[in-house]
């Protein structure tokens, strides 16, 4: 099957036939009522409108629909809820465009337009057959930075549609013709180091998590800008993890396309900042492997030498995300960067402890840290900071090997994975982020299925990280 060529998402311009939408509060619904809706108030009192979050009531005219009014809902909905806008946009009907009829405060124009952009995200590449319509489209509402906002949303799209990607179609080949084709969009430089490549150039971990795979593991490295402060990004790329010899039960398998979520998550963010053309030098490392099961896989208590020199006894090699990160991350400290940030798919403990809405980050500077927190808030992208725990370095430490891939403590799981890849990761302006990359179920402007986390929170704060 050939591969989906997308529309980026993008507003319309002011000017040209466009149908309002009103956008109301429980509180403010008996003022809109007696004013600009009182045309249509015993429609909308008669249908039990009550402007509750993302209600959504169609205006008819005499001629068809002259617009639709939705509910903003209380304070409390909408903190309970991001994009509740988003809700109504998708059930307006396809093929139709709209101007925001009522004025709103910045943040939530900011947080509407990007909800109607992220809703109309779709993935058919498998139903080429189903007629689809054009979802409804918005004109750019005043005051929002709708270049911004649409960097945004194809970087979201891009990452969705690599993660939804089923592993028979999205395996390391294919994720780096994915990578090669990101670069070639921007202008950016690439190197790719495949195969036996990886041992003569001295990335151990990356090889044997993906030796025993047909499809060749390897190591992408992206380079774009040329002058700026420097920003480097590692995703893990495990295309489909089966758990190698510790072998994941079924149920454990059904999620496994979406390994390389940090790969897809970090590849959506440089599409965000090449788009934008912000003033850096960015390097983004994706260690691209399949971790399956032949003769020539990694065995329980293998002990590999990384690319650091640090030995690593392999104790589970169902744990082999922070393997391949960790000859990256060995790699990108090689050379000078201002900040290194790794996104990965990493642990169940980190769902456990924050759930799928959330995505857990570990920061070394408190600073980066504010930083990212203010860029997910207005980012509507949320996030949460763990600790590099100290306490529990000596968990990692096995013994007969520096480091143990998946001690045996029984807690902390998501702390210890980032204790270890911290040991990789010798800079002070380290941030970690553990990931789900997936939504469950259908939320406003986030469809089930892929999702990036916390790429909009970095974006927003590299002025902060790197002084722009």
């Amino acid at each position: 099957m050939s591969e989906q060529t997308r529309a980026e998402p993008r507003f319309l311009e002011p000017g040209g036939e466009s149908l309002p939408l009103y956008i109301v509060t429980p509180a403010g619904l008996p003022e809109f009522l007696a004013g600009k809706g009182a045309k249509f108030a015993p429609w909308l009192r008669a249908s039990g409108f009550e402007a509750a979050a993302g209600e959504l009531r169609l205006l008819p005219g005499g001629d068809g629909i002259q617009g639709a009014v939705a509910g903003l809902g209380t304070d409390r909905a909408r903190a309970r809820q991001r994009f509740v806008l988003a809700k109504a946009a998708s059930a307006l009907p396809e093929d139709t465009t709209w101007h925001f009829a009522t004025d709103l405060a910045a943040d939530l124009a900011s947080e509407a337009a990007l909800g109607w952009l992220l809703a109309s995200y779709r993935f058919d590449r498998y139903r080429p057959g189903k007629p689809t319509a054009r979802p409804a489209q918005l004109v750019v509402p005043d005051g929002v930075n709708a270049r911004r906002i649409e960097a945004m949303a194809a970087g979201e799209f891009l990452t969705r549609d690599l993660i939804n990607t089923p592993a028979r179609d999205m395996g390391p080949d294919e994720l780096e013709s994915a990578f090669l084709a990101l670069a070639a969009e921007h202008g950016a430089t690439t190197q790719v180091i495949r195969g036996d490549d990886l041992i003569t150039q001295n990335f151990p971990l990356i090889h044997a998590v993906g030796q025993a795979s047909p499809r060749a593991p390897r190591l992408l490295d992206l380079r774009w800008g040329s002058t700026g402060p420097r920003l480097t990004l590692v995703g893990k790329g495990v295309c489909f993890d089966t758990g190698g010899l510790d072998i994941k039960p079924p149920n454990g398998m059904l999620l496994m396309k979406k390994d390389m979520g940090g790969a897809a998550t970090t590849m959506g963010l440089a599409k965000m900042i090449m788009a934008l053309n912000l003033p850096i030098r960015l390097r983004l490392l994706v260690p691209a492997v399949e971790n399956v099961i032949a003769g020539n896989a990694q065995k329980p208590k293998d002990i590999v030498t990384s690319r650091k020199g640090l030995t690593v006894e392999i104790n589970d090699t169902d744990a082999e995300g922070r393997l391949v990160l960790a000859d990256a991350l060995a790699f990108a400290t090689e050379e000078e960067t201002d900040a290194l940030i790794t996104m990965a798919t990493l642990t169940g403990a980190a769902r456990i402890a924050v759930g799928p809405d959330l995505a857990p980050y570990w920061a070394q500077d408190d600073a980066m840290a504010a930083a990212l927190e203010r860029g997910a808030k207005s980012g509507f992208d949320p996030v949460w900071r763990l600790p590099f725990h100290e306490a529990y370095e000596p968990v990692i430490e096995p013994g007969i090997a520096d480091l143990d891939n998946a001690p045996g403590f029984g807690f902390a799981g998501a702390i210890t994975a980032a204790l270890f890849l911290r040991r990789f990761a010798d800079h002070p302006r380290y941030m970690h982020f553990d990931i789900y990359g997936h939504t469950p179920s259908d939320a406003p402007a986030r469809p089930k299925g892929g999702a990036g986390q916390g790429a909009r929170a970095i974006l927003n704060a590299l002025p902060e990280i790197l002084g722009l």
